[in-house]
């Protein structure tokens, strides 16, 4: 697939271990529905072989998805802060480019607790030139939480707003002339202290300033800040709104849908395709 040009496949890369394969089928099957008979990759960067690599590989097959299982190994991050939201596969991403074939020229990543709601395909081929990513901010927060992330990246050049690693579009030729193994072990090994989101403040810290800024109500929909986005639209981006021009609507925090006492406004949504995804399995 050429960048910009007419698309023949979708490349998706997700990172996920065996606690996840549940959500990543949830996240497949809205994809599925939304993209019909359009020709997806599938690729998923993984510590080790996961458990049910068949089981996942069984229900791409029956998408009518490409499946392709990326075994990095427990080395490469080994020494980077982790936390129990954030192990070490969270740094994956920032060195998928290794790993990934050498003839793909661009991948979507998506976090595995993502619903698509719309097509995506204008998004995969939008015009990059030399940007490395393309991401969205959630600036729901404003002003304050922007200079906070900058002081504590120490990074006041960064232009745009802190970005959301969530859902993040790749231009893999540029970003393997351009990201070095080395400079993003350094940058975590100098500022380890101060990354709490620690992936996505690698990526901001270091390549900002090549990122095009997606508009997080349609690309990166946080379904945590349901009332600021009703607030920011004068209430004119509701549950209608958001059906209708939202393509990915993430569940990012710790609150997920799929466990117990989970309120959000989009729970039904959630909890609907779940089922539907579920039914999926039992007809494979």
């Amino acid at each position: 697939m050429k960048g910009g040009g007419e698309v023949q496949e979708l490349n998706l890369l997700f990172v996920i271990d065996d606690g996840y394969v549940d959500q990543l089928k949830v996240t497949l099957y809205s994809i599925q529905q939304e993209l019909g008979e359009k020709k997806v990759a599938i690729y998923l960067m993984q510590k080790e072989s996961l458990a049910r690599e068949e089981e996942l590989a069984t229900y791409c097959q029956g998408l009518g998805y490409s499946y392709h299982p990326v075994v990095v190994g427990n080395q490469i991050f080994k020494d980077a802060p982790t936390t129990d939201r954030y192990p070490d596969t969270i740094y994956y991403r920032l060195l998928a480019q290794e790993f990934l074939p050498q003839d793909l020229e661009r991948i979507l990543y998506l976090d595995a607790d993502i619903l698509c709601l719309n097509d995506f395909t204008s998004l995969y081929q939008m015009e990059m030139g030399t940007a490395l990513y393309a991401a969205a901010s959630h600036n729901a927060d404003g002003d304050i939480l922007d200079f906070v992330n900058k002081l504590r990246l120490q990074n006041f050049e960064m232009e745009s707003s802190y970005f959301n690693t969530g859902v993040l579009l790749m231009n893999l030729t540029a970003i393997r002339e351009a990201v070095e193994r080395q400079a993003i072990l350094d940058y975590i090994a100098k500022n380890k202290n101060f990354l709490i989101l620690p992936d996505q403040d690698v990526l901001n810290g270091l390549y900002a300033d090549r990122v095009l800024a997606l508009p997080d109500e349609i690309y990166n929909y946080d379904a945590r800040y349901s009332m600021l986005y009703q607030a920011r639209s004068n209430n004119q981006w509701d549950l209608d709104w958001v059906i209708a021009n939202t393509v990915f609507l993430h569940f990012a925090g710790r609150d997920k849908p799929w466990k117990a006492g989970y309120r959000s406004r989009y729970a039904g949504l959630y909890k609907y395709m779940a089922k539907k995804a579920r039914e999926r399995v039992d007809r494979v």
